[in-house]
């Protein structure tokens, strides 16, 4: 009786989940008939979503891959996985310059079909050695992947439109990634040839994205180039100190929430594993649902003022997650009032930061800047990974508290920065026309 019960409770899980997703696809096809985005744009926003299917349905089981169907230690499977990011790391600086030299749109697919070699090799591993081969080709094209779309999704909007370019984007990789975790779940339960199946499809994904790119979008405009390079880039105040502040925002934002809270809510709150997926499922429909609305809600706003509402948001949901563990009757109400905080966080920041990097941007140095805002996501996430990993495993009180005092500085950093901004980027524009017409 009690593996019934607990058979029908996974069931009513998954049934909660499908019905979530279901709802998050079809608000972000009504908020998408109101932006006035142009035609190839959305044809590639489609490529991202149906990219992200694929990514979304490998993603929570690389490691699991690599150790229960092919007999890697769980060790030697993290280092795999873990080159994929080292090696994107070191790439994404080297795609700037080529985005500035043969466009966003070559590069985009140049990269999509490196994913999709990397992706579909890891699916025919036999030994570490080949892995590490694979892993290291994924890495390469995902390091240029990022800035690269980027760079096409800011090129490809007016830029009184970026704004919303970006949000339409970003809601389409989150559903892809949260249809593909679901569909993934599936597939995955058939064992290795589930898994097999799945890191192939995920290479299909890319070459159909690269297929989009090649079909719909035209040739990529190239502004004539501007010497100077990569210290054209470090000279540019302004950019630098955003850059700096996305750091920050990124290792207390995304990165504790990702990190820090899943394993401080289980040990420390006694949340049971399905919970905790409810509240990494808050967060994703926040951002779904909110995206496109908060982008719309900054037009007109100041971007300064946008970021450091993001920022506090991080402090309040920081200060929620350490008071859950006070053993308050409000634990686990206080937990998804951050998940909720922190999506919406999330939102803000982005409604303003790539838009405002491309805004910065000479033409000609588009990439490199894209590329270098890329870099600094990177370095938020590790850092958030291995310090708050580890100060989290000595003081979890330490840890949150430290995350809210990064994010209070990250705040006050973003009003700051507004007196080194022109003052054509100080506010995120507004539409020229309706976006009804």
């Amino acid at each position: 009786m009690d593996e019934i019960n607990r058979m029908l409770a996974r069931q009513r899980q998954a049934d909660l989940v499908r019905e979530a997703q279901r709802s998050q696809l079809a608000h972000a096809a009504r908020a998408a008939a109101r932006l006035g985005l142009p035609r190839e744009l959305w044809l590639v926003v489609l490529g991202i979503f149906l990219n992200y299917v694929g990514y979304g349905a490998v993603l929570p089981f690389e490691v699991i891959y690599l150790h229960d169907g092919r007999g890697f230690s769980l060790g030697v499977a993290g280092l795999v996985v873990g080159l994929i990011t080292g090696v994107a790391v070191v790439t994404a600086p080297l795609a700037g310059p080529l985005i500035d030299r043969f466009g966003a749109r070559a590069v985009a697919a140049g990269a999509g079909v490196v994913l999709a070699a990397g992706y579909t090799g890891l699916a025919f591993v036999y030994s570490p050695a080949q892995a590490f081969v694979a892993a290291a080709i994924a890495g390469a094209g995902n390091g240029a992947l990022n800035p690269s779309q980027s760079t096409l999704v800011a090129t490809l909007a007016p830029a009184q439109l970026r704004h919303r370019a970006n949000a339409v984007s970003r809601v389409a990789a989150n559903v892809g990634v949260g249809i593909g975790g679901g569909v993934g779940g599936l597939v995955a339960a058939y064992g290795l040839t589930g898994f097999v199946a799945l890191f192939l499809a995920n290479g299909v994904t890319y070459l159909i994205y690269v297929c989009v790119l090649i079909a719909v979008v035209r040739e990529d405009a190239r502004p004539e180039p501007i010497t100077g390079g990569y210290r054209l880039v470090v000279r540019d105040r302004a950019f630098v100190q955003l850059a700096l502040t996305n750091v920050a925002m990124i290792a207390v934002g995304w990165g504790v929430f990702t990190w820090l809270v899943p394993p401080y809510a289980k040990d420390e709150v006694g949340i049971s594993a399905q919970l905790i997926g409810l509240l990494m499922l808050a967060n994703a429909a926040t951002v779904v649902v909110a995206q496109v609305p908060i982008a719309v809600f900054a037009e007109g706003r100041r971007r300064a003022v946008m970021m450091a509402l993001a920022a506090w948001m991080f402090v309040a949901a920081c200060l929620l997650v350490l008071a859950a563990g006070t053993g308050t009757d409000l634990a686990i109400p206080a937990l998804f009032v951050a998940a909720v905080l922190v999506g919406a966080g999330e939102c803000f920041h982005t409604t303003v930061l790539m838009p405002l990097a491309a805004d910065l941007a000479p033409a000609g140095l588009r990439g490199r800047y894209m590329a270098s805002m890329g870099l600094s996501w990177w370095i938020g996430l590790a850092i958030a990974s291995a310090f708050g990993a580890q100060l989290l495993s000595v003081s979890p009180t330490a840890a949150f508290l430290a995350a809210a005092v990064v994010a209070l500085v990250a705040g006050v950093s973003a009003l700051t920065l507004e007196r080194r901004l022109p003052d054509a980027c100080r506010l995120t524009p507004r539409p020229h026309r309706s976006p009804d017409k």
